[in-house]
C-alpha cells in the first residue's frame, strides 16, 4: 500500500469514528500529505467537525476542506431567521462581551464584526454561530482591541509552548513586533501546529499570529 492509501484510510478511519460526522457522504484524497474533502454535509458544524477529526490525523500536513454545506428541508433557515438566531445567540454568550459583535447574512453565510480584547472571545463568537442551522459559512472579521499589553509577548508565548505536552517547544521560534507574532519552525503534526496557534493567541496583547510553521511528521 503507498503512503497516500495509507494515510487517506487513517483520514476515512477518523470520519467514520467522529460521532458527529456522516463519513459515507464525504470522500477523501491524498497526495504527499495534503487532505482534501469533498462531498456535501447538512450543517456548517459537521463540516469543522469534518475538519478537527482530520487535523488529528498523524500524517497530515495540510488539508482543504471543500465540503459544500446544503441544509436539508429541516435545516433550511431565511438569511432573517439565521440574523436573529445569530444576534440571540451572542448574546446570551457569556464568553461574548454584549453588544461587541455583529452578524451579517447573505445567502447563510454569516460574516462577523466588531471589537473585542481577546482572542478567546473572537474564537466564542465564531464558535456560537457555527451551531446554528442554517449556516453555510463564516466569515469572522472582528476586530482585536487589547485593552492590556504586555513588554515581552515572546517571553510569555515561549513559557507557554514550554509548558505544554503537546508542543516540542526546542523546535518553534517566536517573533513579536507591535502585537503581531510570527511562528516559525517545524512540528510533528497538523494538530501541533494548530495547538502552538493556539497558545500564541493566548498571550496578552497579541492582535495577529501568523503561523509559518511546516509539518514534518
Amino acid at each position: 500500500m503507498t503512503a497516500n492509501r495509507e494515510l487517506q484510510e487513517r483520514v476515512l478511519q477518523a470520519l467514520e469514528f467522529e460521532p458527529s460526522v456522516d463519513a459515507a457522504k464525504i470522500g477523501v484524497t491524498a497526495h504527499d500529505g495534503v487532505i482534501t474533502l469533498q462531498g456535501s454535509v447538512p450543517t456548517f458544524l459537521e463540516k469543522w467537525a469534518a475538519e478537527r477529526a482530520v487535523g488529528h490525523v498523524f500524517g497530515v500536513r495540510a488539508l482543504a476542506n471543500d465540503l459544500e454545506v446544503l441544509p436539508g428541508h429541516d435545516g433550511h433557515r431565511t438569511d432573517t431567521a439565521i440574523a436573529e438566531a445569530a444576534a440571540n445567540a451572542l448574546s446570551w454568550d457569556a464568553a461574548v462581551p454584549a453588544a461587541s459583535v455583529q452578524a451579517t447574512v447573505t445567502n447563510g453565510w454569516v460574516a462577523l464584526s466588531g471589537n473585542v480584547p481577546w482572542q478567546y472571545q473572537r474564537d466564542a463568537a465564531e464558535r456560537t454561530v457555527r451551531r446554528l442551522y442554517g449556516v453555510k459559512g463564516i466569515t469572522n472579521s472582528i476586530a482585536l482591541k487589547p485593552q492590556v499589553h504586555l513588554s515581552d509577548i515572546k517571553a510569555g508565548i515561549e513559557a507557554a509552548f514550554k509548558r505544554s505536552a503537546e508542543i516540542d517547544a526546542k523546535n518553534v521560534h517566536v517573533d513579536a513586533r507591535d502585537g503581531q507574532v510570527f511562528l516559525t519552525g517545524a512540528v510533528h503534526s497538523w494538530s501541533e501546529r494548530k495547538q502552538a496557534e493556539r497558545a500564541a493567541w493566548s498571550a496578552a496583547g497579541v492582535t495577529k499570529v501568523e503561523d509559518h510553521l511546516l509539518v514534518t511528521p
